[in-house]
C-alpha cells in the first residue's frame, strides 16, 4: 500500500484493488482500519465491499457480531486490458 501520510493525486491501482488487497491481508479487518489504510471514508469502504460482495469477488462471512470476506481468486479482473488475469493474479503481484 501506499506509505502513510502522503499525499497522492493519482494512483495505479483503485480503491476498489486497495480495499480488496486490504481484505486478502487480513480477512477480518474492520472497515475502519480500511478507511484509515486506503485513505477513504468509510462510507466509501463500505460501498466497495457492497460492489465486491455484489459482483462475487468477494463473500461476506459472519462471525459473531463482525464480518469477515473469503476472497474469490479465481475471478478475473474486469478491464479488457487485464481480463485474462485473475484476482490471485493480483494478490500475488502486489
Amino acid at each position: 500500500m501506499a506509505e502513510k501520510n502522503h499525499e497522492y493525486s493519482w494512483t495505479f491501482l483503485t480503491n476498489h484493488s486497495h480495499v480488496l488487497l486490504c481484505l486478502a491481508e487480513n480477512s477480518a479487518m474492520r472497515m475502519r482500519d480500511i478507511a484509515q489504510e486506503v485513505g477513504i471514508t468509510e462510507r466509501a469502504v463500505q460501498r466497495i465491499i457492497s460492489d465486491l460482495v455484489d459482483e462475487e469477488y468477494i463473500e461476506r462471512v459472519r462471525e459473531g457480531r463482525r464480518n469477515t470476506y473469503k476472497i474469490n481468486t479465481s475471478m478475473h479482473l474486469r478491464h479488457p486490458i487485464e481480463q485474462e488475469r485473475t484476482i490471485q493474479e493480483l494478490i500475488d503481484l502486489i
